[in-house]
């Protein structure tokens, strides 16, 4: 690669970086370039971009975004790949982990940042097992829609109550 295109492509990785909450840091060695392919359209799909970046390129990054944590670079050893999230981290969690059960644990987790926090291996196991944003919203609206449909009911049968009572107070007027 040309100076010229690593600087250009060091900007453009820059602004990735800036405008993304969650990086993940991965280990992609022991996969072939069919599995690559497939990896990265998984990522995809799932609201992410997976590139593979030199490790003194993404420290460079780093650095000059003040996002440089000991142990975000301590990891950056051997082959690396680079996940940028772009919006909630959840989804490209659950796809990393599932594609790596689906080839023998490739590629492995190293370390992430969330919102400029870095995420260890435990904590990714974590939240590539919570539910998909969309559910835990149904799940939210749900337990909020119980108690109100409870009280709609009870709101009802109180208005229902006091029908049945009007209707008995003039039929009583109405015999006397």
């Amino acid at each position: 690669m040309k100076r010229t295109d690593k600087e250009s492509f060091v900007a453009r990785f820059t602004n990735r970086v800036r405008e993304a909450p969650v990086l993940y840091l991965t280990d992609f060695s022991g996969l072939n370039v069919k599995a690559m392919t497939r990896l990265r359209r998984e990522i995809r799909k799932s609201g992410a971009e997976y590139m593979v970046v030199k490790n003194r390129l993404v420290i460079r990054v780093l650095e000059e975004l003040d996002m440089a944590h000991d142990e975000l670079t301590s990891q950056l050893k051997g082959p690396t790949g680079v996940i940028v999230v772009d919006e909630e981290p959840v989804g490209p969690a659950k796809a990393l982990a599932d594609f790596a059960k689906q080839n023998g644990d490739r590629p492995v987790f190293k370390v992430g940042l969330l919102d400029e926090k870095v995420v260890a291996a435990a904590q990714f196991e974590r939240l590539a097992k919570l539910p998909p944003r969309e559910q835990l919203l149904a799940e939210l609206a749900g337990a909020l829609e119980a108690p109100m449909a409870m009280l709609a009911a009870a709101l009802e049968a109180k208005v229902q109550e006091t029908a049945g009572l009007l209707d008995a107070l003039r039929e009583k007027k109405a015999a006397e």
